[in-house]
């Protein structure tokens, strides 16, 4: 079953703070904000959540189609993902654009602070989706907003099954449009505080959404995550990481587990299992893209984590 990754492309600048944000944004004096950290630490890597999905299933062993839009300055993230197999049929560049950016800055508690510049990815609605492209599963992740919504459209048109996962996006847009991606989505994906987010732009519990859904995904960092399907909450225990290094791409990792459980053909528990795997060994690496495991790795990991076999 090949997936369609819709999301952005994105350079990811990171920055290490080697102190903690909460010791000089201070409370009294929010209103006058003016704040500035020393990082020491700086690192240009490969990522955009499309990217970094795509990633991770390559790891897994499938072949995703990734689409999105890129800039003037793409040339290194095209013989990254040619380096990686993944073809660019679907990948746009948008000549006077660059591609987007992020600025993170993680502190020693795992805080982040991020500045995003879209570039490029403002212009993902250039991108169509049709039968030709040969897709049976997809996933609508951070992207341009008209773009999002575009591809959320086409894929309910062509009767896809695909995962609606607003991330960062969340707040682009207003309870009725949630509502409509949710109408139009087989699952959704969100983390605990874009759980929340939902909640009050549409009014409706997670539990409600769920209902119109085959699944709703709930991460919660340390704590786990939980499924929501079939009427019921399965709660998905956290992987236990060798280190942690920098949880950039956690979630983009949990989402390619997702995915491919979900192709595979796997019940929720090992459909979530795999992915919390996906995103603890993650989270022992720098940057979205940057760990290396084989495909019998995973299998051992899970072993080792969950006393069964893939």
């Amino acid at each position: 079953m090949r997936t369609l990754i819709c999301g952005s492309i994105a350079y990811d600048n990171i920055m290490v703070f080697h102190g903690r944000f909460r010791e000089h944004i201070l409370p009294e004096q929010i209103h006058i904000l003016n704040v500035a950290f020393l990082v020491p630490e700086l690192r240009r890597e490969f990522g955009g959540c499309a990217g970094n999905i795509a990633y991770n299933l390559k790891l897994l062993g499938s072949d995703p189609l990734v689409m999105g839009t890129v800039g003037d300055d793409a040339l290194r993230y095209f013989e990254r993902l040619e380096r990686l197999g993944i073809k660019l049929d679907c990948v746009r560049q948008v000549p006077n654009t660059l591609t987007a950016q992020a600025f993170i800055t993680t502190d020693l508690d795992d805080n982040q602070i991020t500045a995003f510049h879209p570039g490029a990815m403002n212009y993902s609605h250039l991108n169509n989706i049709t039968g030709e492209l040969g897709v049976r599963l997809a996933i609508v992740a951070p992207d341009g907003r008209d773009g999002m919504l575009q591809h959320a459209h086409e894929l309910a048109e062509l009767g896809i099954p695909f995962m609606f996962d607003p991330g960062q996006g969340l707040p682009m847009f207003s309870g009725e449009e949630l509502l409509a991606f949710v109408e139009q989505a087989t699952y959704v994906a969100v983390n605990d505080y874009e759980g929340r987010l939902l909640e009050e732009r549409t009014g409706r519990k997670l539990e409600e959404i769920a209902h119109k859904l085959k699944a709703l995904f709930l991460t919660r960092g340390a704590e786990g995550s939980v499924i929501y399907a079939d009427g019921r909450r399965i709660d998905i225990p956290c992987v236990k990481a060798t280190a942690v290094a920098d949880p950039t791409g956690c979630g983009d990792a949990y989402r390619a587990g997702l995915l491919y459980g979900i192709a595979a053909g796997f019940d929720w528990d090992k459909t979530g299992r795999l992915a919390a795997l996906m995103g603890s060994i993650k989270i022992a690496s720098r940057g979205g893209q940057n760990h290396s495991v084989s495909r019998d790795e995973i299998r051992g990991f899970y072993r080792q984590n969950f006393g069964s076999d893939l």
